[in-house]
């Protein structure tokens, strides 16, 4: 038998699409779902197209060095998102779509995002009182 697993309801759906870096869409991304968790909203994340390449264990825990700054540590995405959901464990949520994922090869998730078939993108738009994109359409 196979398992079923309940979206939880959300405040907000936060649905970011496209590259993650050619424009301040992740930025805006982080800083919006901070502000909403920092205003005691329940906050989903789904990530689909390049924005699945956030949270690629590949990234590591920080950013190559910037040879203008050598001796500061910048964090990857991949530990920004991580810190987020363990601040917010009952309240954050991160997803990355399955079919994205695989076609661009950003199959190694950090393991506290989950990876959703395309097709349950409707359950997450049902288990939230509102919708928002960020990124292209």
């Amino acid at each position: 038998m196979a398992r079923t697993t309940t979206v939880p309801r959300s405040d907000v759906l936060l649905t970011v699409m496209g590259a993650p870096y050619e424009s301040d869409l992740l930025t805006s991304a982080l800083r919006l779902s901070q502000a909403m968790l920092d205003g005691g909203a329940t906050v989903q994340i789904w990530a689909c197209g390049y924005a699945t390449m956030l949270t690629q264990r590949g990234l590591g825990d920080s950013k190559p060095r910037n040879l203008a700054e050598w001796s500061v540590d910048y964090p990857s995405t991949s530990l920004l998102v991580r810190e987020m959901l363990l601040a917010f464990p009952d309240r954050l949520r991160w997803y990355a779509c399955r079919f994205c994922s695989d076609d661009r090869g950003a199959v190694d998730h950090i393991p506290e995002v989950p990876v959703r078939a395309p097709a349950r993108f409707a359950e997450h738009v049902a288990a939230a009182d509102k919708t928002l994109y960020l990124g292209v359409m």
